[in-house]
């Protein structure tokens, strides 16, 4: 042998490398690349789902986004709505209101007429009555000189005759 180089010992020690390597592959390596690859598959299926969750997270925003567009046009509409039938109903009123008014003035005016009516027929009453009694104290004035007159008249025919 020269250089003194043991081919034998060196073939011995390829095997214990090769076995050693083999005992290190099967008990250490295959594990931590087994646990290795469960972690990553642990955190890649982790991310994928928090990336679902933000997918329907988002999702949802938009469609409660949409919901409320939707209920802010509604409520507008039906705030015109209720406005209008408020400008309706006022209208209705004034209307209602007027006619009242005017139903009222008329009848003031009736009434009005009426109270005119009977003030000027008591009043004619009145002044007939009071006609009737100056007619009364004028005849009765003229009777009781005309009838002075006459005993007067008879007097004097007693006394001539």
């Amino acid at each position: 042998m020269p250089l003194n180089i043991n081919f034998q010992q060196i073939f011995l020690h390829l095997l214990n490398f090769t076995i050693l390597f083999a005992a290190m592959y099967f008990l250490l390596y295959k594990p931590v690349k087994s646990f290795m690859d469960k972690r990553a598959a642990y955190y890649t299926d982790l991310d994928r789902q928090a990336q679902e969750k933000l997918e329907e997270a988002e999702r949802v925003r938009l469609d409660y986004q949409h919901k409320l567009e939707a209920a802010a046009g509604e409520i507008q509409e039906k705030s015109a709505q209720a406005q209008k039938l408020a400008m309706e109903a006022a209208e209705q009123q004034l209307k209602k209101a007027q006619a009242e008014a005017a139903h009222v003035v008329a009848k003031a005016s009736a009434e009005a007429k009426a109270e005119k009516e009977r003030i000027i027929h008591e009043a004619r009453g009145e002044v007939e009555e009071m006609i009737a009694v100056v007619a009364e104290k004028l005849i009765l004035a003229n009777t009781s000189a005309a009838y002075d007159q006459f005993l007067e008249a008879a007097g004097k025919e007693e006394q001539d005759a």
